[in-house]
């Protein structure tokens, strides 16, 4: 699969993304905010919330109902993009609509590395430079032709055309053998990817040997019989993006078969009997886009049996006898980020503007310790969010728990900020910038949620507090679609934004920070960046000490630089209806797999 910024979803993945942290509208500026704390006393605080535990797997253990059906909640305010396609796809929804129909070719383990238990093998080679690729008998395409080496190929030579502009042109794959010629137009084939005789063989040779291979490998094949092929002219990757047959009739090679979509608002699939696997249990499956307003009594009423559960209605949902509660601490982490540069759309790299409003990185670091998210955590989230410190999550193993990153310290914010020149001139009680005139930084969140408007609100109130002027970009909340066209053309009035990652399964991530990732939305670029994330992915890195040693230089580096600001880590819940059974979200369990899953009334 390619390794997006959402890898949770897709294997849970996997997902991950991105699911964004959400805000509803608000229709006061900053001015207008009081400058007093939220009544504490009016949200119901949870005791003991570091003791808050879930179980992984749902406790049914009867025996799967023959051709059952299920309903899986796709939980937002707002309409699913509906780019089906894993070269194409760029958000949690669509990656979470693939996975019911599309899959890896190579499967992975509990610790998220490859193995040979997918619809294909695989073998390291020439010094773990060449990782060789074989399709296992019995694997088709849902229109009945077999899955070809050449697809995967396919999905290379989108991903590496030089008008591919979607998000997965990252490492490892931009370190294929002769994939940057091909990229840059210089060569009409990528050297590094041969295709044996009978098309069931692939072998892909990387420029230099990386443990990233084993963890971070885009396996994902492309049928390219069905959509047209890019190479001979058929079609451009434009039109592919845009076709119907990745918008309303996709097809893959997974369990369920996609029947019909209603775009924006439904999938409806079908079981596909010829799945490589064997038959899966269920007959169909409906997904459906669900308002989290909505959700607790949709599940109540068994309108839907799987869902993806807001943490902000935990207090009404953990005693709910239609359902139980499934959960852990995941991929997702909440961030403030900043508008340090712009995209160099010609030479694909981020450049940084030293004329941001934060490019003293004594003002980011304050606006860290400015915002007090334990008590976010605590009394929005209901002890479901513990204050993120560094940008590995703690599910990775290489997450640093030494490094406390920057505890909520206003006068520590205010002494940065009296550092970096910000003065209040006036005395209006804001800041002015370092040279005297008057600082308006603007923000950009996303709409939805019911915790939301409480959540910016609060987030404004805490920078007040030290004295910066914060308010609403275009005095409101911005929906979904909109939030992201703005942070991918770089809208030049966004000074810093509220957003969430859901980090990819491999532990590098230069997808997010590097300086050649269309990913790094905050622009950050420094050579100390470029050299941490090298090192991280050499071959020196199969060594785990060595490796584990360069990301918590990465991750200190980080907390000192502030490229984004890490607000919560979280546990990721799952409604499940006591119908289900065959259901887990533990990666290393069998019941992870979607064709297990089941019903039993």
């Amino acid at each position: 699969m390619v390794k997006k910024k959402l890898m949770m979803l897709v294997s849970l993945m996997l997902v991950l993304s991105v699911f964004l942290a959400a805000c509803s509208k608000d229709k006061e500026k900053v001015e207008g905010v009081e400058k007093e704390k939220p009544d504490s006393e009016k949200i119901e605080e949870v005791e003991n919330t570091e003791e808050l535990s879930f179980p992984v797997d749902v406790s049914n253990k009867d025996a799967v109902l023959e051709d059952g059906e299920l309903v899986y909640a796709l939980v937002t305010d707002d309409p699913f993009k509906g780019t089906l396609s894993p070269v194409f796809y760029d958000d949690t929804h669509d990656a979470t609509i693939l996975s019911f129909f599309s899959e890896s070719l190579l499967a992975g383990d509990g610790d998220y590395l490859i193995t040979n238990d997918g619809a294909a093998t695989y073998d390291i080679s020439n010094e773990n430079k060449t990782i060789t690729i074989k399709i296992k008998d019995g694997v088709k395409w849902h229109d009945g032709e077999p899955v070809k080496a050449s697809d995967l190929l396919y999905a290379y030579e989108i991903i590496g055309h030089p008008d591919y502009t979607a998000s997965g042109y990252v490492f490892p794959t931009n370190n294929i053998s002769g994939m940057t010629a091909y990229h840059e137009g210089k060569a009409d084939t990528i050297s590094g990817i041969t295709v044996s005789d009978d098309d069931r063989t692939i072998a892909i040779t990387f420029e230099a040997p990386s443990p990233s291979i084993l963890s971070g490998v885009a396996t994902d094949p492309v049928p390219r019989h069905y959509l047209g092929d890019v190479t001979k002219g058929e079609i451009t990757i434009e039109e592919i993006e845009g076709s119907d047959k990745i918008r309303t009739k996709p097809i893959g090679f997974g369990p369920y078969k996609v029947k019909k979509v209603i775009p924006g608002e439904a999938v409806q699939y079908e079981r596909f009997d010829d799945y490589w696997r064997g038959k899966p249990n269920l007959k169909s499956i409906v997904l459906k886009v669900v308002n989290s307003a909505t959700i607790l009594e949709a599940l109540k009423k068994g309108e839907v049996d799987i869902a993806g559960f807001p943490t902000d209605q935990y207090l009404n949902a953990k005693d709910v006898d239609q359902f139980e509660l499934l959960g852990k601490i995941g991929f997702t982490y909440t961030y403030i980020g900043f508008n340090l540069g712009e995209w160099d759309k010609k030479n694909k790299t981020s450049i940084m503007n030293p004329k941001s409003k934060s490019a003293d990185k004594r003002i980011r670091q304050a606006m860290w310790h400015a915002m007090n998210n334990e008590v976010v955590g605590k009394e929005m989230y209901h002890g479901l969010r513990v204050p993120a410190t560094t940008l590995i999550p703690p599910a990775l193993g290489f997450h640093d728990a030494e490094n406390k990153g920057r505890s909520f310290d206003p006068e520590k914010a205010k002494e940065l900020l009296d550092e970096a020149g910000l003065i209040d001139v006036n005395n209006d009680g804001f800041r002015e910038d370092a040279d005297g005139n008057e600082l308006i930084i603007n923000f950009l969140s996303m709409s939805g949620g019911e915790v939301a408007e409480p959540l910016a609100k609060w987030y404004m109130q805490n920078w007040n507090d030290v004295g910066l002027k914060v308010q609403l970009l275009d005095g409101r909340l911005h929906e979904m679609q909109a939030f992201y066209d703005m942070i991918d053309t770089d809208r030049p009035d966004i000074d810093i934004f509220m957003g969430a990652w859901v980090a990819g399964t491999d532990p590098d991530p230069s997808d997010i920070y590097g300086r050649e990732s269309f990913n790094n939305f905050s622009r950050y670029t420094s050579e100390k960046n470029d050299e941490l994330l090298k090192a991280g992915t050499s071959e020196k890195a199969f060594d785990v000490e060595y490796r584990r040693d360069i990301y918590n230089q990465w991750q200190e580096m980080m907390v000192e630089e502030v490229s984004l600001a890490p607000t919560l880590y979280r546990h990721d819940l799952k409604a499940v209806n006591k119908r289900v059974t065959n259901y887990s979200i533990d990666p290393g369990s069998p019941n992870s797999d979607i064709w297990m899953w089941g019903v039993t009334k």
